[in-house]
């Protein structure tokens, strides 16, 4: 599925140029700035382990190891901006608009004379906890990604930016766990992932995707989005572009090694993906195993819903009881006996059986 024209941040593939790599080593610059009117509540080193080790972990658990991310902080205290964070007008995450713009500048002239900016690969901005609203009533947190106002420092443009403000505190108790998540979510865009969630919430993906939910219990990235960022081998994929009636086995996401994904490419810019899914690894939050499909549409922008999973027991309310997570689509698994049907597309996947080692056996039937 290629990038369509006119999309800002597509599902296709391979990702858009101007976008942070995704493998290998990546060094994540890490400033935590507070401000006149919001000084630094404690030490700044506490504001940053909110964060890490814990990004870092998640993203090698995700990518097989594929991805090396190095947060490093050669400013270990609190970076104090020239102006009040009231000042710069910031009420909601949103493209550089003239307050963004202004804290970006400023956030490079408070530190260009002790940070080497080509030196980085991408920049978290960590703000103190008490600028701003609690995130439970104004999400802040932000990415610029490939945005060309971007500053420039150093001989390099640094649109590949993440904001995060306030803490993601629900009150369960689990922010110790899961309020770093945010970051790696941020984090997302920088490597040109869309946001899978739509004005409605995460009801198009559930918590099937760390793109689509960042809040409540830990959770990990579709397939596709793997593949996409290089973390799964040419080998791991399976197309099954022709009619007919083909047999595949696929591993369960979490385990390295095995075939992970089925991708059935329809006309135009959309296609299906199946793959397993099992409570392993970074998917804490899962209550149902099983063979997770979803439709991509590449020609859909962030935000409006590019991937749609199929639930397998729609209306039944899901079997999740954990909080922040989005209850309907919990369940949507196909399990051993189950077939996911497209009459339009004439399509079928069935789950016809599953081994001793987790890995489960679908027959792809296309007319």
């Amino acid at each position: 599925m290629p990038n369509p024209m006119g999309v800002q941040m597509s599902e296709g593939l391979p990702t858009s140029p101007g976008y942070t790599r995704s493998t290998g080593r990546v060094r994540a610059l890490t400033l935590m700035i507070d401000f006149p009117d919001a000084p630094g509540a404690g030490p700044a080193a506490r504001r940053f382990r909110e964060f890490f080790p814990q990004t870092s972990d998640w993203y090698r658990t995700s990518s097989y190891g594929r991805l090396d991310y190095r947060a490093e902080t050669p400013i270990p205290g609190w970076l104090r901006m020239p102006h009040p964070f009231a000042s710069y007008g910031i009420e909601r995450g949103a493209p550089y608009d003239p307050g963004y713009r202004d804290l970006a500048q400023d956030i490079v002239t408070a530190a260009d004379s002790r940070v080497d900016f080509s030196a980085y690969d991408l920049i978290n901005v960590l703000a103190t906890p008490n600028a701003g609203p609690s995130a439970l009533d104004t999400v802040l947190s932000v990415t610029f990604s490939g945005n060309d106002e971007a500053p420039v420092a150093d001989g390099v443009s640094l649109a590949n930016m993440s904001f995060v403000y306030s803490r993601q505190d629900d009150g369960s108790g689990s922010f110790g766990s899961t309020g770093y998540r945010v970051l790696p979510h941020e984090n997302g865009h920088t490597f040109g992932l869309p946001d899978l969630y739509t004005n409605e919430g995460g009801g198009s993906v559930g918590h099937w995707d760390i793109m689509s939910e960042d809040w409540g219990a830990n959770n990990d990235m579709l397939g596709w989005h793997k593949w996409k960022l290089g973390w799964l081998l040419p080998s791991q994929v399976r197309c099954f572009s022709r009619p007919g009636i083909r047999d595949l086995t696929l591993a369960p996401m979490a385990a390295p090694g095995g075939t992970k994904l089925g991708i059935v490419p329809l006309a135009g810019e959309s296609g299906y993906v199946a793959e397993v899914r099992t409570r392993a690894g970074n998917d804490a939050a899962v209550c149902k195993p099983g063979v997770l499909i979803y439709r991509v549409d590449s020609d859909v922008d962030t935000g409006r819903g590019p991937v749609t999973v199929a639930d397998s027991t729609p209306d039944s309310g899901g079997c999740t009881r954990q909080a922040n997570v989005q209850a309907e689509l919990s369940d949507a698994p196909y399990g051993v006996g189950e077939t996911f049907t497209d009459r339009a597309n004439a399509l079928r996947i069935t789950v016809t059986g599953r081994d001793r080692a987790g890995n489960y056996r679908l027959r792809v039937t296309r007319s």
